[in-house]
This record gives structure tokens, C-alpha cells and sequence, in this order.
């Protein structure tokens, strides 16, 4: 199992660590050629752990998790990049690279149906083998906000389906 391990750079260094609580099993092998966002149909398995198993209680009556991971084989990030569908480099912050601070990462998907400690899932993005730190039921009335602007990707947004992780970010 391994550790994540995170240093707060505010007050008295604090250090934060997380824990996986499962892993990703996912036809993604690799991260080029991967979907940059989780809008195909892709199927997967979200292992938890048998310690964790318990938590996953009365998820089943949700249609929708969000998952939160670890991007372990993401590079360690710049604070300026060229993310996917620009070519332009923008603030790390302003996009949703892989490659950042603190590589977290965070998709919506599809519970299908939970069998054990196997959340069955589709609208995959995240690759085999990743490092899952927390999940969280989806609930549209906490999670949807109507928005106003998205930014540089308001034009780039219809490129979203076939945009590709091209390898920019990885180790």
C-alpha cells in the first residue's frame, strides 16, 4: 500500500497523509491515448479496501460517486502549463492537469452496481492501478452550480471528445 504524503507550507508544518482506500481497475493502461475527462462510456471497477469496506454502506442507492485520486503517475507539476485543449501555457490552477502541486484528481462516474467491495463503474477516466483517496455520493443539488463563464476553455470545450492525453504530463 502506499502512502501520500503532503506538507503543509502555512503555520507550523503540519504534514497531512493519505491513505488509499482502494484502487482503479480500468482498460486505461496508460495515460496516452487516454480520455482527458470522463465523458466516454468507459467501464471499470473501483476496488475498496477490506478496511474500508464498511464505508461504502447505502452507496448503492446513489446512480452517481464522485471519486477522488491520487495522479501517481503524473510528473510533479509546474505552476504554468499547456493543458490538453489549448496551446497556450495557463496558470495550473486555472486547468485541470494532471501534473500540479498536490496531484489529485477528481471524476464523476456511473455507479453501475456494487458487488462486495467492487463499485462497478462507468464514464471512466482514470488509469489501472490508481491510488483512490476518497469517494463521495453525487447529489445535484450539492454539486451542480449554473455557471456564467468557464474561462480560456469556453471555445474549447467541443473539442472535449476527441482530445486525447497525448503524454505531456506523465513521469
Amino acid at each position: 500500500m502506499c502512502f501520500l504524503k503532503y506538507t503543509i507550507l502555512r503555520g507550523d508544518m503540519e504534514n497531512i497523509v493519505f491513505s488509499p482506500i482502494g484502487v482503479v481497475h480500468s482498460p486505461l493502461k496508460e495515460g496516452e491515448g487516454a480520455p482527458i475527462q470522463p465523458v466516454r462510456e468507459i467501464k471499470g471497477i473501483v476496488e475498496i479496501f477490506s478496511e474500508f469496506e464498511e464505508g461504502i454502506d447505502g452507496l448503492e442507492g446513489f446512480s452517481h460517486i464522485i471519486v477522488l485520486y491520487h495522479f501517481h503517475l503524473a510528473k510533479r507539476g509546474k505552476l504554468k502549463v499547456i493543458p490538453y485543449m489549448d496551446n497556450k501555457p495557463h496558470g495550473v490552477f486555472a486547468t485541470r492537469a494532471p501534473s500540479r502541486p498536490n496531484p489529485i484528481g477528481l471524476s464523476v462516474l456511473k455507479l453501475e452496481r456494487i458487488e462486495g467491495s467492487k463499485l462497478y463503474v462507468s464514464g471512466l477516466d482514470i488509469l489501472d492501478g490508481t491510488p483512490v483517496i476518497d469517494i463521495k455520493p453525487y447529489v445535484p443539488q450539492f454539486d451542480v452550480r449554473e455557471v456564467e463563464k468557464i474561462g480560456w476553455l469556453e471555445e474549447k470545450v467541443k473539442k472535449l471528445t476527441t482530445t486525447t492525453d497525448d503524454g505531456r504530463f506523465l513521469k
